[in-house]
């Protein structure tokens, strides 16, 4: 058997808890999960602050919790209102 070269194992702590940190919010974000995706990403200044990547991908998490606010509040109003349609005609 050959020595298998594992490409993390020169990485200091700090750098694969932040790789863990980005690579989780990458996976929040595929389910659309945003605001944990975005304290992933918080987290992740935790070990390298100021990273223009994660800075530029929590504007991009608030920017999509705000268009998905602003989508439930245009809908639930009007879900409301066809459930009590339907009420009012049973």
């Amino acid at each position: 058997m050959g020595h298998h070269h594992d490409e993390n194992e020169h990485l200091s702590h700090e750098e694969l808890k932040f790789r863990e940190h980005v690579e989780r919010a990458g996976h929040f974000i595929k389910i659309e999960l945003f605001r944990s995706a975005r304290e992933e990403y918080k987290a992740a200044l935790n070990y390298h602050p100021g990273n223009d990547m994660c800075l530029s991908q929590i504007r991009l998490m608030n920017s999509n919790i705000a268009r998905d606010r602003k989508s439930v509040l245009i809908i639930a109003p009007i879900v409301i209102a066809i459930i009590a349609a339907i009420a009012l005609l049973a």
